[in-house]
């Protein structure tokens, strides 16, 4: 077991300690040398390193270093814009004779992946509209070994071994409810459309069966989880032999999903269940970060800077 973790360290201490290269380049500094990039993990988060002025003796170990490797290193713990960063004097990848225990590197959703997929398969079968319940089981049974592990982004919220399925029961759990408050809501297309929303992410994002991910596919690339989610649907949909108005719905609620033109979604959502699947989304993605980053801190205590809640500082309760 490791002796700290990353939600443990304290700035100014110096540690030396095993973590997961989440991802690793070289970069040329503004003094024309070479200084290392490097986004750490364990199980508890992630944080960045740098490792300034490479030696061409390092730059040959450094070389045989690669994106989901674990590393051996010596760092002091700073705050760079309100977070800590590592600064690493010393860096060498993990060997046999280390005997590491995997679990403590990689983050997992807190819940079995099994038993996720047979609660969402639970609501699709409970679902009055034939054809939506057609859509969601047999994307869900063709996806199967996937969804077990693949996670919900390359970094950021439910990046972690079953993160999507993780994201995408919250968002029905809370989606299910929301039906029983708002009686205009049609259940069934706005629990499909959470169902599908993200489903495209199996194909946008590269991930290994830790639920690491690497980056992104070529279509990932070039299209995006929405745009491929689009032509899925569309494709299913019509085989199934689902109405053109309800092909349309469905594929305006994964378009509109993200909001602003910035994120993705070139249309704001034009009808109720489109809307709050955005705000589901939100919900749940906000609800994720602030839970993690507490996590890290005592109560009475305020967090480093959340990059994805705009860099605020959160409080945690005594009470």
């Amino acid at each position: 077991m490791k002796d700290i973790y990353i939600t443990q360290l304290k700035t100014d201490q110096e540690i030396l300690e095993f973590f997961l290269v989440k991802s690793i380049s070289v970069k040329l500094g503004s003094n024309r040398k070479k200084y290392l990039d490097l986004l750490l993990g364990d199980s508890s988060g992630e944080i960045t390193a740098k490792k300034w002025d490479i030696s061409d003796e390092e730059q040959s170990s450094i070389d045989k270093i690669a994106e989901g490797d674990i590393v051996k290193v010596k760092c002091t713990i700073n705050e760079w814009k309100g977070m800590k960063q590592m600064r690493v004097s010393k860096i060498r990848k993990s060997s046999p004779t280390d005997e590491l225990d995997i679990r403590d590197f990689f983050k997992a959703a807190p819940e079995k992946s099994e038993d996720m997929y047979e609660y969402l398969i639970g609501i699709f079968e409970d679902f009055e509209d034939l054809e939506l319940k057609k859509l969601c089981v047999d994307l869900y049974t063709e996806n199967r070994d996937k969804l077990m592990y693949y996670p919900a982004a390359k970094k950021n919220h439910h990046a972690e071994y079953g993160g999507l399925l993780y994201h995408t029961k919250r968002m029905m759990m809370t989606g299910d409810y929301i039906c029983t408050v708002y009686k205009n809501l049609n259940r069934d297309l706005l629990l499909c459309g959470v169902a599908i929303h993200d489903m495209e992410k199996l194909n946008e994002i590269n991930s290994d069966e830790r639920g690491v991910s690497n980056g992104y596919s070529f279509e990932g690339q070039l299209l995006g989880h929405i745009v491929q989610g689009i032509k899925s649907i569309e494709i299913k949909a019509s085989e199934i032999g689902m109405s053109r108005e309800k092909i349309v719905m469905l594929e305006h609620m994964i378009l509109s999903h993200h909001y602003e033109p910035e994120f993705g979604s070139p249309k704001k959502p034009l009808f109720p269940e489109a809307e709050v699947l955005h705000y589901l989304d939100i919900l749940d993605a906000r609800m994720y970060d602030m839970e993690d980053a507490l996590q890290s801190v005592e109560p009475g205590e305020f967090t480093d800077g959340v990059w994805t809640l705009d860099y605020r500082r959160l409080y945690k309760a005594k009470f």
